[in-house]
């Protein structure tokens, strides 16, 4: 059963209703008793392979869904995150050059104190190292409060959604041309690398989750818009489950490792081992039946 994917689910669970109203109607007619007897042992047998996964826990139910159910959802949902990618990849080139063209321009979207601590060749981000576990925790209420909202805003067809993310790219770039024009891009980049691949993928996925929703809403097919919403909206869920554990580990590792007095190179080879990990796990294929 984990092997199918949630289309090849939805399928089985209409054709199981489907043999269900076979046998109905079959065992109306006395002359085809042995083709009901049939039906019922087919039944049978779909139904134990159904409903036999209800039987496990909720922790190995988690655990299973994590490691196995997970991956594989996120690969049917791919393309709606590289939507969101992309917007948000296109919102942080066009400020990042305009930034450049115009250096005045970072200074209306960020505070005035910032973009003055920038300017000074200092980083903003000393506070963090003083309150680790407090930081660490306000990290990551923002960022599961990031992830929600771009989520939910599906709902608005979409735009919210697109908006969310054109303006999280807007300010990514704004910060990286203000630090490139004051020579501090090593310091920003080896600050965001160490949780930024784990945080800015969960950010894509948030927002493809939104997008699965718009395209239930807005291409509902043969199906009434609200049985649309249903599966379209379930899917979303998962996917958006799967930012969580993501966006936890992230703000443990801004707020204690990312401010760090480490050197430069050790927090990118760190980022690039975490991206490496989040990339394998996201491709892991389910184990085949014969060896669970």
């Amino acid at each position: 059963m984990s092997a199918l994917t949630h289309a090849e689910l939805q399928e089985l669970g209409l054709l199981y209703r489907q043999a269900a109203s076979d046998l109905a109607t079959v065992r109306e007619d006395r002359s085809s008793q042995m083709l009901a007897q049939y039906i019922n042992q087919l039944l049978a047998r779909a139904h134990n392979l159904i409903y036999m996964g209800r039987k496990a826990g909720s922790t190995q139910g988690l655990v299973h869904f994590y490691t196995e159910t997970y991956p594989r959802i996120f690969r049917e949902h791919l393309a709606h995150t590289l939507v969101a990618f992309i917007v948000f990849a296109a919102g942080a080139l066009a400020a990042f050059l305009v930034s450049l063209r115009d250096p005045s321009f970072p200074r209306y979207l960020l505070s005035g104190p910032m973009v003055d601590t920038i300017e000074r060749q200092e980083m903003w981000t000393h506070s963090i190292v003083t309150m680790k576990p407090l930081a660490s925790s306000a990290i990551m209420t923002n960022n599961l409060g990031v992830a929600f909202v771009t989520f939910a805003m599906g709902i608005t067809a979409g735009l919210g959604t697109l908006w969310m993310m054109l303006l999280n790219g807007v300010l990514l770039g704004v910060i990286g041309a203000a630090c490139w024009q004051a020579g501090m891009s090593v310091k920003l980049w080896s600050f965001v690398a160490p949780h930024g691949t784990l945080e800015l993928p969960a950010i894509f996925i948030a927002g493809g989750a939104g997008l699965r929703v718009a395209r239930a809403w807005l291409f509902p097919g043969l199906l009434p818009r609200r049985e649309s919403l249903a599966r379209g909206g379930g899917a979303a869920v998962r996917l958006l489950l799967g930012t969580i554990p993501m966006l936890v580990v992230a703000g443990i590792i801004e707020g204690f490792l990312s401010p760090a007095d480490f050197p430069s190179s050790v927090k990118f080879l760190f980022g690039g081992a975490m991206f490496a990990l989040l990339i394998a796990y996201l491709g892991m294929k389910p184990k085949p039946a014969a060896a669970r």
